[in-house]
């Protein structure tokens, strides 16, 4: 029987194991919830999977999977249109040099997708996909093109061409990894003016500025060198931001206002007698933006932080993600779990977070699923 076949024997079961978590607080929601992950389709992956998960007991069910689209690595959905959108994580597409991004409509409450149209990148492994906070531009990170592009959202849901492509330049000192820009991470600020697109090869998050489809470079904050940043997550105030560096396994805390970032205090993300190598990988915060969690790929596990109103860090816990290779993560909406990818273990594990300390404790609830790499909730 082929790796495929098995995977769809598995997901025809009921794909995870409910548990009990005690820890409900009044007036939380209770309905299941919708997700959609992202895979690497080099592993017996169909595409991006739909599932469905409850928040009352942390169960995972696998409702289908949407194929036709090669390496969808990360994911977003419209702020209030049923609309999908994922990149196409290569290196060649339209038998051109560069990745894909497409663009699906939500078609049903079990979240079928079907395809609307696809635009090229403009750059070679496209690893990032975000909405502008009003639904009318789509903005895509190329990591291997070292750039950076927007994308108009149509009134039908598809995608225009590239309305702007901005060129990072430079380098850094990791001669292997930083020997060139590599973007990372494209988001919005919390009010929407400005667009941070964080470059692990320059070791930069370069702010812009979206008028009109045109992205301007308006700044820039320096990590350290070697830093080699690669996620940007906003506090719920807006006022600071935590960027997660990849190669030297440390968080970065900012204090940020209109599109300005002075840095505020650089911790690690590793236990201070971890001996083996790890390189970082996704960074959230709490919705009520006491703690922040950050993914480590080789410790294999989910750093926990308190975050002071000064936006100074505390490590307050490290735990196994049941898995290898955590590369995303995601808090579920209710924020009662953290629901861990790991993307070489083919698992996503299930966790409960303690609301009143940030910290995390395993449930006994996961599911099977090809190459994880990026857990959206439809909300």
């Amino acid at each position: 029987m082929s790796h495929l076949m098995t995977r769809r024997a598995f997901l025809g079961r009921a794909a995870a194991v409910p548990v009990g978590i005690g820890m409900m607080r009044r007036g939380l929601r209770r309905k299941p919830l919708m997700f959609y992950a992202g895979t690497y389709t080099d592993n017996g992956s169909e595409g991006i999977y739909q599932c469905v998960f409850d928040a009352s007991s942390g169960a995972i069910e696998v409702l289908g999977a949407t194929g036709g689209i090669e390496n969808p690595s990360y994911l977003a959905l419209h702020p209030t249109r049923p609309l999908l959108f994922a990149v196409s994580e290569t290196t060649e597409f339209g038998g051109a040099e560069g990745g894909g991004v497409y663009a699906y409509a939500i078609e049903s409450e079990d979240g079928a997708l079907r395809e609307l149209n696809a635009q090229p990148t403009h750059g070679g492994a496209p690893c990032y996909v975000s909405t502008t906070r009003d639904g009318e531009y789509v903005l895509v990170a190329n990591y291997l093109g070292g750039n950076v592009a927007a994308f108009p959202v149509e009134s039908d849901g598809r995608l225009a061409a590239a309305s702007s492509i901005q060129q990072h330049e430079g380098s850094s000192v990791n001669a292997r990894r930083q020997e060139a820009p590599h973007a990372h991470c494209i988001i919005p600020d919390p009010e929407g003016a400005h667009v941070l697109a964080v470059d692990l090869g320059i070791d930069q998050v370069v702010i812009y500025r979206l008028d009109g489809g045109k992205l301007t470079r308006v700044g820039a904050a320096d990590l350290h060198p070697g830093a080699g940043p690669r996620h940007v997550a906003f506090h719920p105030s807006g006022s600071m931001a935590f960027v997660i560096n990849e190669l030297d396994s440390t968080i970065t805390s900012f204090r940020y206002a209109e599109g300005a970032m002075e840095p505020l205090e650089t911790i690690s993300t590793l236990p201070s007698d971890f001996e083996g190598t790890n390189i970082c990988a996704d960074i959230h915060v709490s919705a009520d933006g006491r703690f922040v969690y950050g993914s480590n790929r080789g410790h294999n596990s989910i750093v926990v932080l308190a975050v002071a109103e000064s936006g100074s860090l505390d490590v307050i816990q490290h735990i196994s993600t049941g898995g290898d290779w955590p590369r995303n993560f995601a808090l579920d909406p209710t924020g009662q779990f953290l629901l861990a990818a790991n993307q070489r273990s083919d698992n996503i594990v299930v966790f409960a977070i303690d609301l009143e300390s940030g910290s995390l404790r395993e449930t006994g609830s996961e599911i099977s699923l090809p190459s994880p790499v990026c857990i959206r909730f439809r909300v």
